[in-house]
């Protein structure tokens, strides 16, 4: 049985480690919040109380974390995987990082006899309770080979995009639209109720034409009802269109729309909202617009 040490139990990494167990995996996990960890023992797996514990026995590492410091600081601390894995071990990051922080931690990784994969995820929790992530990898191809196993009870579609880094990058271009999509569903929404049209049958009939999307099937009725309970949270969506904005303007592209959306995820943000869902750019239309959640 494969030893896999899990660090990073949210709401992403929760349901990850679950289908790990599910698919036989022996998984033991590290998590700051105890309440986590006890969750992932009723689901079947182990916990470590400390990282160390969770990568020493381990012959794949995998890491969920919210930001590039949390992850440089697990991977490279002294406390860290790095520090206590064995060598030889398949370091997976499922982060979204920055590009270049991946790329440092992969060579980083290998001179200390690591094979690191960036391996971001597009899905949102949902993708991730049902295995059907979306899954784009950077890396030494044999490494991501070695993966697979991992990456098929994780994940549906599964593609490496290339050397280290390369996942960050085009997990970069995913939130771009993503994000994109959000705030043009949550206008046309807008748009719908304005003029009192029945909006169940108009997101029906819109998905079921060029229009649709997985953002449209999936987000314009939490919209609609309000409920903006994090799948994937404002706050963390903030910090991914900052790498975006920053990795465009190094590479000397224009994102004019991009830049747009940026600001207002970050308005949503600053008004107090970053540990809503994504969704929660409909209620910044609604305010925009001068309507309030009741009128119809």
């Amino acid at each position: 049985m494969t030893t896999i040490g899990f660090i990073g139990l949210g709401i992403m990494g929760r349901p990850m480690a679950a289908n790990l167990i599910a698919a036989g995996f022996d998984v033991v996990a590290y998590n700051r919040s105890p309440a986590a960890l006890e969750a992932h023992v009723d689901k079947g797996g182990r916990r470590a109380d400390d990282i160390a514990g969770a990568v020493r026995d381990a012959d794949v590492v995998i890491t969920m974390l919210p930001d590039s410091p949390d992850v440089i600081q697990v991977l490279t601390g002294p406390a860290g995987v790095f520090s206590h894995a064995r060598s030889g071990s398949l370091i997976i990051d499922f982060s979204t990082i920055k590009p270049e922080v991946s790329v440092e931690l992969a060579d980083e990784g290998r001179r200390k006899g690591f094979r690191v994969l960036d391996a971001p995820v597009s899905g949102g929790e949902q993708g991730a309770i049902e295995g059907a992530l979306s899954i784009m990898v950077g890396g030494d191809p044999a490494d991501f080979a070695a993966a697979g196993d991992v990456f098929n009870a994780l994940g549906k579609t599964i593609v490496h995009v290339g050397p280290s880094g390369s996942g960050q990058t085009v997990k970069a271009a995913n939130q771009l639209i993503v994000a994109g999509t959000l705030e043009l569903v949550a206008e046309a929404l807008v748009f719908l109720q304005a003029h009192q049209v029945d909006t169940d049958a108009a997101v029906k009939v819109l998905s079921g034409g060029l229009a649709g999307s997985t953002v449209l099937t999936r987000k314009a009725a939490a919209m609609l009802a309000h409920d903006f309970r994090p799948g994937f949270r404002i706050e963390l969506h903030d910090k991914d269109l900052g790498i975006v904005t920053e990795a465009a303007r190094r590479a000397g592209v224009a994102l004019p729309l991009g830049a747009v959306v940026a600001q207002l995820v970050g308005a949503v943000k600053a008004q107090g909202g970053g540990a809503l869902d994504h969704s929660a750019l409909f209620g910044l239309v609604e305010q925009l617009s001068g309507r309030t959640p009741t009128e119809d």
